[in-house]
Parts: C-alpha cells; structure tokens; sequence
C-alpha cells in the first residue's frame, strides 16, 4: 500500500502539479497587489465605486445583493496567476521538452550523468590501490 502510494506521489504529473501549486501560491501575492492597486481603481472609477467589490452590484428586492464586481476580481486573479504560471513554468518545461525529442530523434545522446560514488566504489578503488602498491613494491626481508 505504502509502496503504490510512493509510486503514485513520484509520477511526474503530481510533481509537476505541486510544483504549479506552490508558484501559483508564490504570484497570489503579487497578483493581489496588481488587482487591488491598478484594476480596482480603474474599474471603481469606471463604475463609480470604491473597489471592485462594491462595483456592478445588483440589489434583489429581499435586499440581498449579487457582487459582479468581486466575481470580475476573481476571475481576474485566476487569470493573471494561470499567465503567469504558464509563461514562467509550463512555457520553458515544454520547450525543453521539445528540444529533448529533437536531439533524440536526430540521434544525438543525451548528456551522460555518472552515478555518484558510494562509499563502496570509494573502498574498493582504495583496496585496489593498496594492493597494487603492495605489488609493486620490493620485498624487504626483515631487518637486523
């Protein structure tokens, strides 16, 4: 159970999520700040309001209100976060992927990326190098 879980989170689907997730997590500041500061004005003073909450509000006659404007602001948002999520990460990702394909079916290798050394490749190169030293080096009888 553990182990299928496991195989599930490595996907790359997931991981490429998560981490659109957590940039688009990153913009909701800056895409806030963008909204409140320039498209708020601008549309308040289109539609004589003093945000964008309180623009196109439509009053139902049990004097409940339907806020357009605070729709309009959302969709705002989402829109600016999924731009720049896709020209920041999706974007450049494809592209990669993209000239990745080209090289292999011009059949250029990919780069080759040694395996890092374990402390067992460590040890045996230091046991070869012992025995080799022994090897090469004269006897010496015991001295007297």
């Amino acid at each position: 159970m553990i182990n299928g879980f496991k195989e599930f989170i490595m996907r790359g689907n997931v991981i490429d999520l998560s981490v659109a997730v957590v940039i688009g997590t990153a913009f909701t500041a800056l895409v806030t700040a963008i909204v409140t500061s320039v498209f708020n004005p601008l549309i308040a003073a289109i539609f004589s309001a003093d945000s964008l909450a309180g623009a196109l509000v439509v009053t139902l006659p049990n004097k409940s209100a339907i806020l357009f404007g605070a729709v309009i602001g959302a969709l705002i948002n989402f829109l600016l976060i999924a731009a720049v999520v896709y020209f920041v990460i999706v974007l450049p990702l494809n592209k990669l992927k993209e000239a990745q394909d080209r090289r292999r079916a011009a059949g250029v290798p990919s780069a080759v990326v040694p395996h890092p050394t374990t402390e067992l490749d460590l040890l045996t190169e230091i046991r070869d190098l012992l025995a080799q030293n022994a090897a090469a080096a004269p006897e010496q009888g015991p001295k007297h």
